[in-house]
């Protein structure tokens, strides 16, 4: 599969729309069935609450679950190399 100027510019734009995702999430909840992978994968011997709010809502809802807290700057990094690629293939000449 080549990359030409459509689907270059489709990635960068794809990375901008994700991007602006991740500015406007604070964190987000896995299930628990990719809790349990992540922890198999990482090693870790058990997944504990991490809250007061967390520890009340295991005795009601036992599954367990992770929040993730993706860092502030990977939106604004994915803005960027978005809108980069985006206009370097604005800038790619046409071949049809």
């Amino acid at each position: 599969m080549k990359l030409n100027r459509n689907r270059c510019f489709l990635v960068g734009l794809l990375l901008v729309l994700l991007g602006v995702q991740f500015r406007m999430i604070d964190s987000f909840v896995l299930n628990e069935n990719t809790t349990r992978t992540l922890a198999k994968v990482s090693r870790k011997a058990a997944i504990t609450p991490e809250n007061s709010l967390d520890n009340m809502m295991l005795q009601v809802h036992p599954n367990p679950t992770k929040r993730i807290h993706p860092p502030r700057w990977l939106g604004l990094a994915m803005i960027a190399v978005g809108s980069v690629v985006s206009l370097h293939a604005v800038a790619m000449p046409r071949h049809e």
